[in-house]
């Protein structure tokens, strides 16, 4: 891992790897702050860019869940105009099909899933930074993880100070000219992106999926099941995952991409694995064509012939 933040010019990185109910490694990689020299740890709190959207959509399922959303509903009931040949639905905005004719193809639209902040409120009363903090980081107990704190309303949702947690936060980087030099924040928040978090809460987040801690079996299993096709029936989008099947096993997926940020996470149910990797630069995912396919990324790669596909022992540290 290290030899790749090294190649890709990535000052700071973290990840985590878990296993059954707990992490079983992590560490940092770099620095966070190079002027400083502040270290990168499983603690430091990275911007996850659109990992959010996995983590939103976890809160959107508890809605629908408790029956105050219905995905098969006209976005426009919950006050959500948007332009299409046809009706568009919650769900159509939930897995990216609202384009065009709703429903038919896959177009990864981040500005539409925005929107789903409009339903959450429209439905609960509440902003998705209220929903955040009700339903993932107070009941998880979570103390490095909030709504960018760029947004002052949003981020004491948390109930986090303000200085101590970015006192913590990796600062952002960019390449430029064969270096990597400073950068800014990402200025948004909302269910499509904008997410702090560390990698040991983002494996504790994966491992409450894992325990049903925060959805019903079958209720989880709508949300992480393929719902539309981006590059044939081995390459899908479920409800805010990508789901992919490789080597027959299915892993449920999504990645972060912003100017000086990006993440990764990858949970493979069958194994009880969660793998999560932050870095603050863009490099990490950006500097790879995906699409629908994880595996075209070498630190997923990695990951996954090393502990999925293959018979490496998990680290532990």
């Amino acid at each position: 891992l290290d030899s790749i933040r090294v190649e890709l010019l990535i000052p700071g990185m973290a990840a985590a790897i878990a296993q059954g109910d707990e992490v079983a490694w992590a560490r940092g990689f770099g620095v966070a702050d190079a002027e400083t020299g502040r270290l990168a740890t499983d603690t430091t709190s990275f911007v996850v860019a659109s990992v959010t959207k996995s983590v939103a959509a976890i809160i959107l399922m508890q809605m629908v869940q408790d029956e105050l959303v219905n995905l098969d509903d006209p976005i426009s009931d919950y006050g959500v105009d948007l332009e299409a040949d046809g009706v568009i639905t919650v769900k159509h905005v939930f897995n990216h099909t609202s384009e065009g004719i709703p429903g038919a193809v896959h177009r990864y639209n981040g500005g539409r899933y925005i929107r789903l902040g409009d339903v959450m409120y429209e439905a609960s009363g509440s902003t998705f930074a209220q929903l955040l903090a009700e339903r993932i980081i107070g009941p998880l107990g979570l103390r490095h993880t909030a709504p960018n704190p760029e947004f002052l309303a949003d981020f004491y949702t948390s109930g986090l100070n303000r200085q101590e947690f970015l006192a913590n936060m990796a600062m952002p980087y960019e390449v430029e000219h064969g270096s990597a030099v400073p950068s800014g924040y990402l200025r948004h928040f909302s269910p499509a992106a904008g997410l702090v978090t560390s990698v040991r809460d983002l494996a504790a987040i994966s491992m409450a999926l894992d325990q049903d801690r925060f959805l019903d079996p079958a209720v989880k299993e709508q949300m992480l099941s393929p719902s539309i096709e981006i590059d044939g029936p081995e390459k899908t989008y479920g409800l805010g995952w990508y789901v992919q099947t490789e080597q027959g096993l299915r892993l449920e997926w999504h990645h972060g991409l912003a100017i000086a940020h990006s993440a990764l996470l990858i949970r493979v149910p069958e194994r009880e694995l969660t793998f999560v990797v932050v870095a603050n630069t863009s490099r990490l995912t950006g500097a790879y064509r995906m699409g629908g396919d994880v595996m075209q990324n070498p630190v997923a790669a990695l990951f996954a012939e090393s502990f999925v596909f293959g018979d490496e022992p998990i680290p532990v540290r």
